[in-house]
């Protein structure tokens, strides 16, 4: 990889490039550089990948950033995942004179005002905050020389490609756009064909697959002793650090709950916390104060951590494509990894679309003391109920509203209310107190 190496810090450079790297190489491109779509798997080195051509290209001529307009912008769906690309841009590019910043909801906008004020060369964003800052005026695109969509497979799934779009209506035409991700289904093709003109496609895996190094095994229990299962594996000191998968947030808590009360240092993370709660949390498993981390998948983007030995999902996930995103979490860098899967008979169907995506069988694993023989029989030909997938859809994080729960009724709305009951009261007022409130 043709880098001016003199000008990155030593202690992240690789001095072998890994494939999404050295395929993304802007010296196989044409100097202004052409876009680019990559499909890599879940952590390969995309990160990289973009970041140094990104930093090679704006060190050449840095100069002073113009006030609330950005030179390259970055695209991530989550606050996790754009704190981990910012953090890389500033560690790689530590002596190139280029100044980085990052937005993203769940902190307050004033500091992210102030900063886009002073100017920055490359933002790097989650769609909701953009949207805030520019509707206000205090970020403008026009400028844009780079922009980079990151894990554009996870903004289909939280529902934030209607905010993309709104986003690139925005960036000049002139941009070049790079986009990459880990799966690419049909959404995201069409994606693809309208915001990239004629890309230079990098794949390094098929689609779908999962990172070799990973040891896939699956348990099947009862979904009643699943805690009871996982407070057994833990006394495995083989599982030195272990990532946890839920499928929501009120289970995480539970499950972080069951493994403190075992002795094990656990900590959760998921959209319901604070900011600097999920990010001391995280700091706390990369630093090897806790041992186990649990999180839902939202929240679990970004989690670049080394080291992490297992991924275990108590709970698997209805769509197969986040089951390669939360394995690719060990097994980072080139190491090994295991990943334990718990497979209850409501979720045997899940497994079966899960190796029809990766295209293998998952390895079972019997030798452990709650074994069910009847959902591993089971042909997996039952899909769960709508009711029981509840919460399951991803959302955006920084403007959740859940449509199943009622929306609380304006002053105006009781007092309508009140006024028709007491019509039909003849004009008396009711002897009853309203529903919903304690006597």
């Amino acid at each position: 990889m043709n880098w001016p190496r003199r000008s990155f810090a030593p202690s992240r450079t690789k001095a072998t490039p890994r494939p999404p790297q050295s395929k993304s190489n802007p010296s196989r491109r044409s100097s202004k550089g052409r876009d680019l779509l990559g499909v890599a798997q879940t952590g390969t080195g995309k990160t990289a990948a973009f970041a140094l051509p990104l930093l090679h290209r704006l060190g050449k001529e840095p100069g002073k950033p113009d006030h609330r307009r950005p030179r390259a912008l970055i695209l991530a769906p989550t606050r996790e995942l754009a704190g981990q690309i910012h953090d890389s841009l500033r560690t790689y590019g530590r002596y190139l004179g280029l100044r980085c910043g990052v937005v993203f909801g769940g902190v307050s906008i004033r500091p992210q005002i102030k900063m886009m004020s002073q100017g920055v060369h490359i933002l790097v964003a989650t769609p909701g905050r953009l949207l805030d800052l520019m509707n206000q005026g205090h970020v403008m695109l026009e400028n844009v020389e780079v922009f980079i969509l990151d894990e554009a497979d996870r903004m289909l799934d939280m529902g934030f490609i209607p905010d993309v779009k709104r986003i690139v209506k925005n960036l000049s035409s002139r941009r070049q756009t790079v986009m990459f991700s880990a799966t690419m289904p049909k959404t995201i093709e069409g994606l693809a064909g309208t915001l990239l003109q004629d890309p230079v496609q990098v794949e390094v895996a098929p689609t779908a697959t999962t990172v070799e190094k990973v040891e896939q095994r699956v348990l099947f229990v009862e979904k009643g002793k699943k805690r009871a299962l996982i407070g057994e594996l833990m006394n495995d000191e083989a599982i030195k650090r272990v990532l946890i998968f839920t499928r929501t947030k009120h289970g995480a808590d539970r499950v972080a709950k069951h493994l403190q009360s075992h002795g094990v240092e656990t900590d959760a993370i998921h959209g319901n916390k604070a900011q600097n709660a999920r990010q001391r949390a995280l700091d706390a498993f990369r630093n090897g104060e806790i041992r186990a981390l649990v999180a839902t998948d939202i929240a679990a983007r970004g989690i670049d951590v080394d080291g992490v030995t297992h991924v275990i999902n108590f709970e698997l996930p209805n769509d197969p494509e986040s089951y390669v995103h939360r394995i690719g979490r060990t097994a980072r860098a080139g190491a090994a990894g295991i990943a334990i899967s718990f497979c209850d008979l409501e979720e045997r169907a899940y497994l079966k679309d899960i190796e029809k995506t990766i295209r293998q069988s998952v390895p079972v694993f019997e030798d452990h003391p709650y074994h069910s023989v009847e959902i591993a029989n089971d042909p997996g030909t039952t899909k769960r109920s709508p009711q029981k997938q509840r919460g399951q859809r991803y959302r955006n994080p920084e403007n959740f509203h859940d449509p199943r729960r009622p929306s609380k009724p304006s002053h105006a709305s009781h007092a309508n209310s009140a006024n028709n009951q007491r019509k039909s009261n003849g004009g008396q007022r009711s002897s009853r107190r309203p529903s919903g409130r304690a006597a």
